[in-house]
């Protein structure tokens, strides 16, 4: 089945202007923070979700450090809050950066406990982490893909081990006496979800059978990608249904043609104020040896790195639209949009629906994802071409070995 689901970075948009600072991540003091406006933002957002849930869609969350575009460091915390806030709404993490983290066992245990809190409805997404929070965490960019792999395998052995305590002593993490409580609601444990930018990644998930997502690279990049999953699950002899594939777009739905764009517009808050410093997207050791020599041959012809937002920062909603960033218009004209996009990439059951940025009220956003809700879902689950498999809940994944 098809599903949408809504998601805000739960930005502080409140930020002075743009020349009189370097980098909106990392380096941006604190002071600028007023926690009592910082109050409000969180219970509109959460009141967000919370009408999301009503709507019969579901939610994604997702955390980021040091930097004023999202404000929630920490994704099990929102889905804490949510997995009791709200009944129905399957509750993604995009996600839980493993790599950065000293302890994959208290991950594991952590979203456990959200599964059982919310009967089962938690969807676990598991992410290396931006090279902007590098230096922040004061991480090794060099070893962080191996981190990364073997913290899930060691996360997703521990929720599956319901007979005792079982050790994992592996390159990056050593741990005595695994055996985490509570266990996960659902068996063998919840889905496990993989965001990346890059094909390598795409084929280490489909090794692994994890549904696989991509963010904001539009209808060519996001074939790239998926095909890479593809053609690796082909030379695996297995073939991943439409429920596997997720992608994030920024979605705004208006009655009127002029309502969609004066909130898609609002909406371009997010491509529009993300500086950042050169030598915090630049981190030698995080890119793959391919894309690090691109960099640096571009350096070379006098090109230097950019954001990976930089080349649409001035776009207009339109070329949004048609490169397959933005999914705004009237309910029959996302229809179209959502449509279009779904063909010419291969298919997806997952839209992963960024709804709010910057100062956008509640109530701008309530109205675009109730006509969504109501006007654009059902065609498009009547329309597309989707996987009977693709239930909320299922897990089917490659079992984990018994451990280094």
């Amino acid at each position: 089945m098809f599903r949408t689901w809504v998601f805000t970075e739960m930005p502080y948009p409140f930020t002075p202007p743009e020349e009189t600072y370097e980098s909106v991540r990392v380096t941006l003091p604190s002071r600028y923070y007023d926690p009592d406006t910082g109050r409000d933002l969180f219970h509109r957002y959460y009141d967000i979700y919370r009408r999301a849930d009503e709507l019969g869609l579901d939610i994604m969350v997702n955390e980021h450090h040091s930097t004023a575009t999202c404000v929630a460091p920490s994704a099990p915390i929102s889905l804490g809050i949510l997995a009791r806030e709200t009944k129905n709404a399957r509750l993604l993490a995009l996600g839980n950066p493993i790599a950065n983290r000293s302890d994959p066992v208290r991950v594991a245990e952590e979203m456990a406990m959200i599964d059982v809190i919310s009967g089962g409805r938690l969807e676990a997404g598991l992410v290396r982490g931006v090279p902007m929070e590098i230096s922040a965490q004061n991480s090794n960019p060099v070893d962080m893909k191996e981190r990364f792999w073997e913290a899930a395998d060691l996360i997703v052995r521990a929720w599956q081990s319901h007979d005792g305590p079982f050790s994992w002593e592996g390159k990056h993490f050593h741990h005595r006496q695994v055996n985490i409580w509570p266990r996960p609601h659902q068996e063998p444990s919840p889905p496990v979800w993989i965001p990346t930018q890059t094909t390598s990644t795409a084929v280490e998930a489909a090794e692994r059978g994890y549904t696989l997502a991509t963010i904001l690279n539009g209808t060519k990049g996001c074939k790239k990608i998926f095909d890479a999953y593809r053609e690796r699950s082909a030379e695996l002899g297995n073939t991943p249904d439409s429920g596997k594939f997720a992608y994030l777009g920024l979605v705004f739905v208006g009655e009127t043609e002029r309502d969609a764009q004066a909130g898609a517009r609002r909406l371009q808050w997010y491509l529009q104020n993300n500086k950042v410093a050169d030598q915090f997207m630049s981190v030698p050791g995080y890119m793959d040896v391919q894309a690090r020599a691109s960099m640096l041959r571009g350096a070379a012809n006098g090109i230097p790195p950019q954001s990976p937002l930089a080349d649409i920062v001035d776009s207009s909603v339109e070329e949004l639209v048609e490169a397959g960033l933005f999914f705004a218009g009237t309910p029959d004209q996302v229809v179209e949009q959502v449509t279009r996009f779904h063909g010419e990439v291969g298919g997806f059951d997952h839209l992963l629906a960024m709804v709010q940025a910057g100062t956008m009220s509640a109530s701008m956003v309530n109205r675009s994802m109730e006509l969504f809700a109501e006007e654009v879902l059902p065609r498009l689950r009547h329309d597309l071409p989707t996987s009977s498999s693709s239930r909320p809940g299922t897990a089917a994944m490659a079992p984990i070995a018994a451990g280094p």
